[in-house]
């Protein structure tokens, strides 16, 4: 129950972190900007200088509810499986098999005797 309501928590953070992402305005620059080609101020390094409005504000909060999640999920999941190994079942303990104690349990029997080849006759001169 509570894996499913965290998992639903992670769903809506994803599609708001999303539309937040979405609604940002450009900071300008991007790589041209570390190369002098948008603005050549010390700042333009890591792209232009922007005031924290509400979408930036919202964009780290709710990145770092989605990173929160992703690990707590991740810590769930990891302690309920158990690693298996593939010789685990071969050198077990076998149980011997168990003899059938009526006849009728008892498989058909299969004749012993020999099979003749049928009989050939002689080939003609």
């Amino acid at each position: 129950m509570l894996f499913t309501l965290l998992l639903i928590l992670l769903i809506i953070d994803s599609f708001v972190l999303m539309g937040v992402i979405l609604l940002q305005a450009g900071k300008g620059g991007g790589l041209a900007a570390s190369f002098g080609g948008a603005s050549s101020s010390a700042d333009s390094m890591f792209g232009t200088r922007q005031a924290g409005n509400l979408l930036t504000k919202t964009s780290w909060w709710g990145g770092g509810i989605f990173l929160g999640l992703a690990f707590v999920l991740s810590l769930m999941t990891a302690g309920s499986r158990q690693p298996e190994s593939i010789l685990q079942g071969q050198f077990g303990p076998q149980a011997a098999p168990v003899a059938p104690s009526t006849p009728a349990e008892l498989p058909p029997a299969i004749p012993l005797e020999p099979v003749t080849p049928p009989q050939t006759p002689p080939p003609q001169p």
